[in-house]
């Protein structure tokens, strides 16, 4: 169960217009810190951030099912069922499966929360972007850095 502070900061962005999936960054965000401070492990960085995404999509952040190109049909199929959870009514959670999940993440490691291993992580999935692709994103970065900043001052 994702923390309402969590929520809160999710629908902050919604209410901002904030695309989908800056509104899911607070989810990953959360789960990295799980992984930090020791709440459980996590057998990977992509594990680490599939959680997030996928409690961001119950928590009723409306961000698509990934791409056939990019994922297995099994991804796809239960990023499917996590929007249609999001969508629906809240059910009470197991408390079976939720002990057994727990203890399962528990049994992995820690050093997937790294800041090693996640900075390898976004390296290794900006190399699988074209080259124009990147570029565009750090204008776009550029740009609104400047609009938050006032006017192109490195203002803190």
């Amino acid at each position: 169960m994702p923390e309402e502070q969590t929520i809160a900061k999710a629908h902050e962005d919604e209410r901002e217009g904030r695309s989908p999936s800056t509104q899911a960054g607070e989810f990953v965000r959360e789960e990295v810190h799980h992984v930090r401070e020791g709440k459980h492990g996590a057998r990977s960085t992509k594990q680490m951030i599939a959680i997030g995404l996928s409690k961001a999509r119950r928590a009723g952040v409306k961000l698509p099912a990934p791409k056939k190109t990019k994922s297995s049909s099994r991804t796809r199929q239960q990023a499917q069922r996590d929007l249609q959870k999001g969508a629906g009514r809240k059910r009470k959670t197991s408390t079976k499966r939720s002990r057994a999940v727990k203890s399962a993440l528990n049994r992995e490691g820690r050093r997937a929360g790294s800041s090693k291993a996640l900075s390898k992580q976004a390296r290794s999935s900006a190399r699988k972007r074209s080259r124009s692709s990147r570029s565009m994103a750090a204008k776009k970065a550029a740009r609104t850095r400047t609009r938050h900043r006032g006017r192109g001052r490195n203002q803190r």
